[in-house]
């Protein structure tokens, strides 16, 4: 009775002013991104972490410790409102993922308790079956708003482009979108079609509103430059929790690339919160979001939570874990080499300039073919995935830098072929585009300043006795890359119209194990100046 007359009390206290406090709702979002199936922990660089790294506290993330991690905040929320929310990519990314597929991702995903995942492009490297295997599999919706399905049998009905929570007597929408050039970064197929994002968005908000939903969230998987161009023209969005781009937000660490929550005003003047948790687990996004009882956010703040040694790994994922591991030890352990130094494989780096580890996957794929006649070879950024540590090479190493299954492939096009290859390589480096091209048998410079398809000049190619001399745009060069970027994707169309495509050669992890054994097992990583930034 005493806590019924104090409810009382302040409801007639309130009186006077305004009763809108009482119906303010507030909702804890937890999410991930971009998780890339890396389920044992990584190194400070992205790299697989060994066991003795790990032990001696230099490692972060990895399935077990996620699973602490949102169980602790869970416990800590009890009674509140909780969401945890995944923006998309589980697909791709490790050993785990070449052996299982999707089959442990679901599994891991169940037992982690998302409420609701994005389809993130990597969804599709297996084509529309492994993503309809997934979608059989899990407990949980998953959507996609711009991505039409109708018209692929394995998927149409299998998911929504919308989704309504009822969370805290509250219903809670969400909208979603997957970046428009997933048909170039993965393997939808012909029947999967990508719709412009902003306006398949405003129908979707629209559709939600009418039904009376006035809370509605974002779930993109569309990169962090375009969620801004979201929150900025799409009127009705209240938060946009986003991935693609494995973009860090803080408001505490100096790498950021934003604020946590970065705040963007929609065409109504209303601040929208954006927010993105980087990449595989190594943080989990924590937003308090509060909405008065019009729908209105009235307050958006939290912090990633980063994931570090000092987060006890869940002992029941973890020996589950090492059960799924155990197969894979042989070959994960194999040690193919040496490295003097750190190989460089960050996004950060390998799709803004030359990379080290671009310069030895580049490298590697031209010496294969070079009796062949190969003149110039292509690797895109967006295909490396992982930097390596100094000392031991293991192959386990090699297949987590290059996940995708990748062979050599060969393609003859002209030289003017070649520029237009490049330039679709800088084209959207804004954005962390993974077409950008690490290079070997050519150097060329790019202008970030000039317009996208004006940027690049300076091309020379090796000539008569190892001599750099400008690219000839009428000649014809034989181009060395992998089967993904000849087939045309990350925007490589020249290489599809190429002559003579051939794209049955060795994997490229073999490629690389056997160019590191043919230098003696011993590599240096260095860096020669073949691309240069104006």
């Amino acid at each position: 009775m005493k806590k019924l007359l104090l409810g009382a009390t302040a409801l007639t206290l309130c009186a006077g002013f305004s009763t809108a406090a009482q119906a303010e709702f507030t909702l804890n979002i937890l999410h991930i991104n971009d998780f890339h199936s890396r389920f044992g922990p990584i190194t400070g660089s992205d790299s697989n972490c060994d066991p003795e790294t790990d032990a001696a506290g230099e490692c972060f993330g990895g399935i077990a410790r996620l699973a602490t991690a949102i169980e602790s905040k869970r416990a800590e929320l009890e009674g509140q409102n909780v969401v945890l929310v995944d923006a998309g990519d589980q697909f791709q990314g490790s050993l785990f993922y070449t052996q299982y597929r999707s089959e442990i991702i679901s599994e891991f995903a169940n037992k982690l308790g998302i409420d609701v995942m994005a389809v993130g492009n990597h969804e599709f490297d297996d084509g529309p079956e492994e993503l309809a295997k997934f979608i059989d599999a899990i407990e949980f919706p998953i959507i996609s708003g711009n991505t039409n399905i109708t018209n692929e049998p394995l998927l149409a009905g299998k998911f929504e482009g919308t989704h309504v929570l009822e969370i805290g007597g509250e219903k809670i929408g969400f909208v979603s979108a997957l970046a428009e050039d997933t048909d170039e970064t993965s393997s939808p197929g012909e029947n999967v079609e990508f719709e412009d994002t902003i306006t398949s968005l405003r129908t979707q908000v629209n559709a939600l509103t009418a039904a009376g939903v006035n809370k509605i969230i974002a779930l993109t998987h569309v990169g962090y430059t375009v969620d801004l161009e979201i929150a900025a023209n799409v009127p009705g969005i209240d938060v946009i929790v986003g991935g693609h781009s494995h973009t860090l937000l803080s408001n505490t660490d100096e790498a950021a690339a934003g604020p946590y929550p970065t705040l963007v005003n929609n065409p109504d003047g209303v601040e929208v919160p954006v927010v993105t948790a980087g990449a595989y687990a190594k943080y989990l996004g924590d937003l308090v979001v509060t909405w008065d009882d019009e729908g209105n956010v009235i307050s958006a703040e939290g912090a990633p939570i980063l994931i570090d040694a000092s987060v006890e790994p869940d002992a029941e994922y973890a020996e589950r874990l090492a059960e799924l591991e155990a197969p894979l030890q042989d070959l994960m352990a194999e040690v193919i080499g040496t490295t003097t130094e750190p190989l460089e494989g960050s996004r950060e780096v390998c799709r803004v300039e030359e990379c080290t580890m671009g310069n030895l996957l580049a490298d590697a794929i031209l010496d294969r073919v070079a009796d062949q006649g190969a003149d110039i070879a292509f690797q895109n950024g967006g295909g490396i995935r992982a930097s390596i540590d100094a000392g031991d090479i293991t192959m386990g190493e090699i297949l987590t830098v290059l996940p995708f299954s990748n062979t050599l492939a060969t393609v003859d096009i002209s030289g003017a072929d070649v520029i237009e290859a490049l330039e679709n390589g800088v084209s959207d480096i804004e954005n962390g585009a993974g077409r950008f091209a690490q290079v070997a048998g050519l150097k060329y410079a790019y202008t970030l300043a000039n317009p996208a398809g004006q940027r690049v000049s300076d091309v020379m190619v090796r000539g008569e006795g190892d001599e750099w001399v400008p690219i000839d745009e009428e000649a014809t060069y034989t181009i060395v890359t992998n089967n993904y970027v000849r087939g045309g994707g990350d925007g490589y169309g020249t290489f599809a119209e190429g002559d003579n495509p051939y794209d049955f050669g060795p994997p490229l992890e073999q490629v690389v194990a056997d160019y590191i054994a043919k230098l003696g097992g011993e590599y240096t990583p260095y860096l020669d100046g073949r691309i240069t930034i104006k």
